[in-house]
């Protein structure tokens, strides 16, 4: 009786890691296939004559984009059915802000007492 008990003990542990090891499996699988069908179409876009600048979202399904095609810049609108030239830009009229990446760089060579300092600074006591 306690061997029965043994054996359904182990059956349960293989069971339990065959599981673990299908859905490890499913998992590797499944992030294989997203990165090949990430790869196909970046390749499918990639060098092609049309670019998107900026786009600018005026409501839920309106959009203001910049786009380039060939070596024109066109300010497009786009709603959810159609889409409308609004004008055409030359390179001299666009302005390129800095990204919020890049413009919220830290000093890395500043220690944290220097930080702790400044904030202080900025929030006096009372």
């Amino acid at each position: 009786m306690v061997l029965l008990e043994i054996s359904s003990g182990w059956e349960s542990f293989f069971q339990l890691i065959g599981v673990l090891l299908i859905f490890l499996f499913v998992l590797v699988l499944t992030y294989l296939v997203t990165k090949w069908i990430a790869g196909y179409q970046q390749g499918i876009t990639y060098n092609k004559n049309i670019r998107i600048i900026e786009t600018f979202r005026v409501s839920n399904n309106k959009f203001i984009q910049i786009i380039q095609v060939g070596k024109k810049y066109l300010v497009i609108s786009v709603c959810k059915d159609t889409i409308h030239l609004l004008t055409e830009l030359t390179e001299e009229q666009l302005t390129y802000f800095p990204s919020m990446e890049e413009s919220k760089k830290v000093n890395v060579n500043e220690n944290f007492q220097e930080i702790l300092n400044s904030l202080k600074k900025k929030f006096p006591r009372k």
